[in-house]
């Protein structure tokens, strides 16, 4: 995946006071139904309460604005995922699974601007692949080392497993978010953790010939 210069984005340490409000007066926009593409910065500053003048000193634009938003999501969901290891078994990765589904709840709204913003803008783009990528690698990592351990099929092929379990896992989590009940979070996370686990980390060894 293309590597891109986060321009300001990159400065992902706990944000000033002003930075805060305008990051969750956008998410608040968002959540209640506003489009990201329509939103204006000065309507963003006035629901955070600042002046236009203050968004600038703390973002570039409205699209450093986004990828900030939306390090914040990857970095959370991120921190639960690779807090787990495999001998931690898949009890225990769905449990990491259900924490996840309750971050992207969080950040639903988050997440609909991104794919939106995609769409028309490379910046974004790119710079969401080079997100998902920290999951590819972790999850290649893992598996490889599985596999030399003996515990996970020599016969899987690891970059091409992580492809479909992280890409289309992230595809489903956020069409669960987005259309499913809350009431069965804990039912589609134990499904992602069952296939992951057996599908992926202890597939029969030779199922795949």
């Amino acid at each position: 995946m293309p590597s891109i210069t986060r321009r300001r984005t990159a400065n992902v340490g706990r944000p000033t006071s002003a930075e805060a409000d305008i990051l969750a007066a956008t998410q608040r926009l968002l959540i209640n139904g506003a489009n990201f593409t329509e939103l204006g910065v000065q309507q963003i500053s006035t629901e955070a309460g600042v002046a236009r003048s203050t968004f600038y000193s703390h973002f570039r634009d409205k699209i450093d604005l986004l990828m900030r938003l939306a390090t914040e999501l990857m970095s959370s969901s991120f921190d639960v995922t690779s807090a787990w290891k495999p001998s931690d078994g898949v009890e225990r990765l769905e449990d990491a699974f259900l924490q996840v589904v309750k971050v992207y709840r969080k950040h639903a709204a988050v997440r609909r601007a991104l794919a939106e913003v995609a769409t028309y803008d490379a910046t974004v783009r790119d710079f969401w692949n080079a997100e998902l990528n920290q999951f590819t690698n972790w999850t290649i990592t893992l598996l490889r080392a599985e596999q030399d351990a003996g515990r996970t099929p020599a016969d899987l092929d690891p970059a091409s497993a992580t492809r479909v379990i992280v890409m289309g896992g992230e595809r489903a989590l956020v069409d669960h978010v987005t259309t499913g009940d809350p009431g069965s979070d804990a039912a589609f996370a134990r499904e992602m953790a069952l296939t992951w686990w057996y599908g992926v980390y202890r597939r029969p060894a030779g199922s795949s010939k």
